[in-house]
């Protein structure tokens, strides 16, 4: 227990308050600092107090379990930070931005958040982000595509033919660096662009004539989403599972495009009562403005994957339908 900064700092807080605030995050050593006979319950909810008169018992254990506890406490105090859990996570990264050298001007957003706290998996705070000061801090996302015939990739007016890179490395295939340093689609731009959740559907569908087919995977949208602004003018086509997450990714995406299709094929009813999986939607679903068929699964508690569609034969002419209807 005592090797967590949290329950040691939850034993400096009490001694220096007099008081303790159970918090989800402290739970395990409020309970067994309420079992001493050092503390006693206040008049207030959940809160922990000091016996007068067995101060020096919290002092011993301070001693005991953080030899340095008056050091650090006076590196709080030094600061005008409180003596909380949130005061010491405060006080490092404010150590950390202080200790941190010449970065570079552009770094992984996992690399830079290293720098600034505890891990590269921590989130990237107020005062973590002004650390890192200019740094741009990029996602480093790829986006998977499939282009149309004619398309050609742009940087700084050199083109190299899309259909060139597909065949040597079976797509086409551009960074967030690349996107944001100013690489370019050109040529013979799409008629449309189809947005393709899953992996399988992106590879293996057979898209209309002229179409560019680009790979969504989930949330990780941040990329495309610098591909769709180059394509301002194009319509943008949505296809994707009928699930609970797949209505989350649409509207997620509405929010870069709000004239995104989602493209639902009328033949897709044919597959409810074979290859639906019957799994709950949550309660809270946001269904609003979803196509009818989506809401009638959520409402029989059904999901479709698209997988189930892919090779129909149909699909293909289903989806430059939902360009006209765009």
């Amino acid at each position: 227990m005592w090797e967590k900064d949290e329950s040691r700092l939850a034993v400096l807080e009490l001694y220096y308050y007099g008081r303790l605030h159970r918090r989800e995050s402290q739970r395990d050593v409020w309970r067994w600092l309420a079992e001493l006979p050092w503390t006693r319950r206040t008049g207030r909810r959940d809160e922990l107090g000091i016996v007068d008169t067995r101060r020096s018992s919290l002092e011993e254990l301070l001693g005991q379990i953080w030899p340095s506890w008056r050091h650090d406490l006076a590196r709080l105090q030094a600061v005008g930070l409180p003596v909380t859990d949130q005061g010491w996570k405060k006080l490092q990264d404010l150590e950390r931005a202080g200790a941190i050298g010449l970065l570079p001007s552009r770094l992984n957003r996992k690399t830079a958040t290293a720098q600034v706290a505890p891990h590269s998996k921590a989130s990237l705070s107020e005062i973590r982000r002004e650390a890192l000061a200019d740094v741009d801090v990029t996602r480093d996302g790829i986006v998977r595509m499939r282009p149309n015939e004619g398309l050609l990739v742009d940087r700084e007016g050199k083109q190299i033919e899309a259909s060139l890179f597909v065949s040597i490395a079976g797509e086409l295939m551009l960074s967030e660096r690349a996107l944001i340093d100013g690489t370019l689609l050109a040529g013979e731009l799409p008629r449309a662009v189809l947005l393709v959740e899953n992996l399988g559907p992106y590879l293996d569908l057979h898209p209309p004539d002229g179409w560019l087919v680009a790979h969504v995977p989930g949330w990780n949208t941040f990329t495309v989403k610098l591909l769709l602004d180059q394509l301002a003018t194009l319509p943008i086509i949505h296809f994707g599972d009928l699930d609970p997450n797949g209505v989350r990714i649409a509207v997620h995406l509405r929010t870069a495009r709000p004239d995104l299709r989602w493209a639902v094929p009328d033949f897709w009813q044919e597959y409810v009562a074979d290859r639906a999986l019957r799994l709950a939607w949550p309660e809270d679903a946001v269904l609003d403005g979803v196509p009818p068929l989506v809401r009638d699964l959520a409402e029989a508690g059904l999901w479709l994957e698209q997988e189930t569609v892919v090779l129909d034969p149909r699909l293909s002419a289903a989806l430059e339908r939902a360009l006209c209807d765009a």
